[in-house]
């Protein structure tokens, strides 16, 4: 079947979109048939014609996806290409659960538009691998990628949330994708044409903490007032020091008389937090302010681990390799043997330890499909799954658990420099605290304990900027 046996059906108010989107498709030698009302596009479709639909989705008579159902219903196999205006991502949520092939979002490239027809009218042996492909497409555009009963919560909790202007506290373990959900909500909100100002407290010195966020003269103003009018994302709030805290109380309060010194009036700043600890553990222990957290929970937002949707790897893992490949990686496939392998495991990085296995994969195997031997060997060296053995994990355990989850979070797999020292740090601090809480401040009995002398522990506490529980010390 040759393209000119193949008719386009175009349905778009806009008059222009109809002549441009038929004048393309003519000349790659396509039948052409336009419309500008969702009417005469289901009237056509139940007539049997067209071997494809290019569809806007606010239409004067009705909305594109009350019709495609329908369209679904009558003619199952028909694809579906989506464009909207409307480009965000309760759109491309809706069109993929409405069985779109494609969802491009206005305004849109003609190459772009004219290579998924291609790709629509395309008649594959393997017409599973065709859906599983036209989803990976239309996946590597969204922000958050999944159709799992838990990511379906997310997306729900997400719209809700788009347009009001609460704070936000979102909870989950590394590498799951919080940024992700945090940047839709601010690409989607009110605040969509403000900045998205980010600081990760984790990887912030912590006597520059409070300076990164409340500046320090008049030519350094902090990412309070450089976020004025936008979004705030406080990455790993779990990791703000005590002080930092409280002046970030003061200022939600409104008690800190904080100055934009362009408009001489406070920041006017949606914050949202972000966390992959458990912060009422934090506030038992005197390591974070109880007053903060109700401050800060006014919407909660949990994101689940990729465990918990293991489903959703199949569709991650052709989303990566797309996105591999678009970023100058070899072009590669999956096949299902692989895809159950990655279902097995544990991924204690997340989503982003599975990405970023995906282009390892990309980028040292020299086969173009990826089999289950080569995950399998991807992941021979790591650990077993925790969860399933019997008994209660080692501390080695969980701290390699953790590691790996550190070692994912990082764009290319490789941590900055520096790695021993900050691991060290972040073991020693815990220890000493919770030594220090156990012993109510008592240093000669918390040296005692760690087997430390008691001058090498004063100097611990100074350098490691360990903070004690009030009424503690």
């Amino acid at each position: 079947m040759n393209a000119s046996s193949k008719k386009i059906l175009i349905a778009d108010d806009d008059s222009s979109i109809r002549l441009v989107l038929s004048q393309a498709f003519t000349r790659l030698g396509y039948q052409v048939r336009a419309t500008g009302n969702a009417t005469t596009l289901l009237k056509w479709v139940m007539d049997g014609e067209g071997d494809l639909v290019v569809t806007d989705v606010v239409m004067p008579d009705e909305n594109v996806f009350d019709v495609l159902p329908r369209i679904k219903k009558h003619r199952p196999k028909l694809p579906v290409i989506v464009m909207s205006a409307q480009n965000n991502l309760i759109t491309a949520v809706n069109a993929a659960e409405v069985g779109a092939f494609e969802y491009i979002p206005k305004p849109f490239d003609l190459d772009d538009m004219t290579s998924a027809a291609r790709r629509a009218l395309s008649r594959p042996a393997d017409a599973e691998a065709s859906k599983a492909q036209a989803r990976a497409v239309r996946d590597d555009r969204l922000p958050l990628i999944g159709r799992s009963a838990p990511m379906q919560d997310v997306y729900r909790t997400v719209a809700r949330l788009v347009g009001a202007d609460l704070t936000v506290l979102i909870t989950g373990e590394s590498g799951t994708g919080k940024e992700l959900v945090a940047r839709a909500l601010h690409d989607m909100g009110r605040r969509r044409d403000g900045k998205f100002v980010v600081i990760n407290l984790a990887a912030t010195p912590r006597e520059r903490v409070e300076t990164e966020l409340f500046g320090k003269d008049d030519t350094d103003h902090g990412k309070l007032v450089d976020a004025d009018g936008g979004t705030l994302f406080l990455d790993e709030i779990g990791d703000m020091p005590l002080d930092a805290q409280t002046r970030l109380l003061r200022v939600i309060d409104g008690s800190e008389p904080t100055l934009n010194p362009k408009t001489n009036r406070r920041p006017n700043v949606r914050i949202i937090a972000a966390t992959n600890r458990d912060l009422r553990a934090l506030i038992q222990q005197g390591l974070f302010r109880e007053d903060l957290f109700f401050r800060l929970n006014v919407a909660p937002l949990r994101i689940p681990p990729l465990r918990d949707r293991s489903e959703d790897i199949p569709d991650l893992a052709r989303a990566f390799l797309l996105r591999a490949n678009r970023e100058g990686l070899p072009a590669k496939t999956i096949d299902s043997g692989a895809l159950e392998r990655l279902k097995r495991h544990a991924w204690p990085g997340n989503v982003r330890e599975l990405e970023n296995l995906v282009r390892r994969v990309c980028a040292l195997y020299g086969e173009d499909l990826i089999s289950a031997r080569i995950i399998e060997k991807e992941l021979a060296d790591q650990q077993p799954v925790i969860q399933g053995q019997e008994g209660p994990a080692t501390l080695s355990q969980l701290v390699e658990q953790k590691l790996a989850g550190y070692f994912a979070d990082q764009p290319d797999g490789i941590p900055p420099a520096g790695l021993y020292d900050r691991v060290l740090e972040e073991v020693e601090r815990p220890l000493i605290q919770l030594t220090l809480a156990a012993t109510r401040g008592n240093q000669v009995r918390a040296a005692e304990i760690l087997g430390l002398n008691r001058n090498t522990l004063r100097k611990k506490i100074q350098d490691l900027g360990v903070e004690m529980a009030r009424g503690r010390r």
